[in-house]
């Protein structure tokens, strides 16, 4: 990989993908015989994925599903990522270059803070790639090692090891639990695929948010420094300097927070609807849904260390798990009242999204979405 721009010494990417590979966990010890077998089961659930997940959604689109799914070691995660973060993050980093012009941290943000940001950012996502079990890439630029969908389209990524991990720690049958996964995953990659407009709004809200950050390079870049430094274990004790605030709350501008609480809600809702998805399908297709969610819930509720809080709580990502509950409770509530296909009005265009409070009030979005006109 190159770096972004000819100019761009922000981040040094290359570098980012070497730290987080050096640092990646080991994955749990599997023969290569029972590897193969589990990368081939996951292209079939992926596959039948699809037929499930469509038929229970009724989202049914014309178009083929062109987005292919690539089942990936952790290396193989962090390198997709990585192509994403430069892809999305392009015009930021490239503002965020032209205001470091003059400023004291000039020599900080140079050739050597791109490779301190770069190593930073790989410790980041080595802790990460350990904990994704997959993933729908919606802004993949395609490369020769990592295929994306034609015409932007996005690309499903299956994060083997972490989904044999997560089974075993689980003690649930390893077949259900991998089909379970996939639904989820194919839940969002028919969300985009039979929603045109979905991936274009979604990108002009990050890129809305993107343009409306007006903060010192050096505070942000000082931010990504904490959160490796708490993953170091050089600041366990980083939640409660930080107040509990995450890192995207760190930089936000008021412009941002009408822009963020759109995109909260959006994110609940692709998340909530893949989670009643999966357990909607579940039953038919996956006799033992019933103690994998219980046991994947637990899991969920517990957490991890301190150490693993503390920097969940710095990333942002408890952020994500209230996005899967809230989301759940929204989709679920619409269904009983108004059914499937009731719900499914939330994808006529972006004005049929509901809004952060929405999410907390379903009655609201089907009051305004379903309102009968006044005779």
């Amino acid at each position: 990989m190159t770096s972004i721009g000819a100019s761009s010494g922000m981040v040094d990417w290359n570098l980012a993908v070497a730290t987080a590979t050096r640092l990646v966990r080991p994955g749990p010890e599997v023969s290569r015989d029972e590897a193969r077998a589990v990368v081939a089961e996951l292209r079939r659930h992926a596959k039948a994925s699809e037929e499930h997940v469509r038929g229970f959604t009724r989202m049914a689109t014309e178009e083929a599903h062109d987005t292919p799914v690539l089942v990936v070691d952790r290396p193989g995660w962090v390198r997709a990522n990585v192509a994403g973060f430069r892809e999305i993050l392009k015009p930021l980093l490239e503002k965020m270059e032209e205001r470091r012009g003059d400023g004291a941290g000039n020599a900080v943000l140079g050739a050597v803070g791109g490779k301190v940001t770069g190593v930073e950012l790989g410790m980041l996502l080595s802790f990460l790639s350990s904990r994704v079990l997959g993933q729908y890439e919606t802004f993949a630029p395609a490369t020769r090692e990592l295929p994306a969908g034609a015409n932007g389209g996005g690309r499903l990524l299956l994060v083997a090891p972490n989904i044999v991990h997560v089974e075993r720690e689980l003690d649930v049958e390893p077949h259900d639990f991998r089909l379970w996964v996939c639904l989820h995953e194919e839940t969002h990659r028919t969300q985009f695929t039979a929603v045109p407009w979905l991936r274009d709004h979604l990108e002009g809200e990050i890129q809305s948010f993107l343009a409306e950050t007006d903060v010192d390079p050096m505070t942000v870049l000082e931010r990504v420094r904490e959160a490796a430094q708490t993953l170091a274990g050089g600041r366990p004790e980083a939640e409660e300097d930080d107040g509990g605030r995450s890192l995207v709350e760190l930089v936000q501008t008021p412009a941002q927070r009408e822009v963020l609480g759109r995109l909260t809600a959006v994110m609940s809702l692709l998340e909530g609807h893949a989670d009643f998805v999966m357990d909607g399908v579940g039953p038919a297709v996956v006799p033992s849904v019933g103690e994998i969610r219980e046991k994947f819930q637990q899991r969920r509720a517990k957490g991890a260390s301190r150490l693993d809080m503390a920097l969940r709580k710095l990333l942002g990502l408890d952020a994500k798990l209230r996005q899967y509950r809230d989301g759940e409770r929204f989709v679920r509530a619409v269904v009983d009242e108004c059914g499937m296909d009731g719900f499914n009005r939330v994808w006529t265009s972006p004005n049929t999204l509901p809004t952060k409070s929405e999410i907390a009030k379903p009655a609201d979005w089907i009051a305004r979405v379903h309102r009968k006109p006044e005779s």
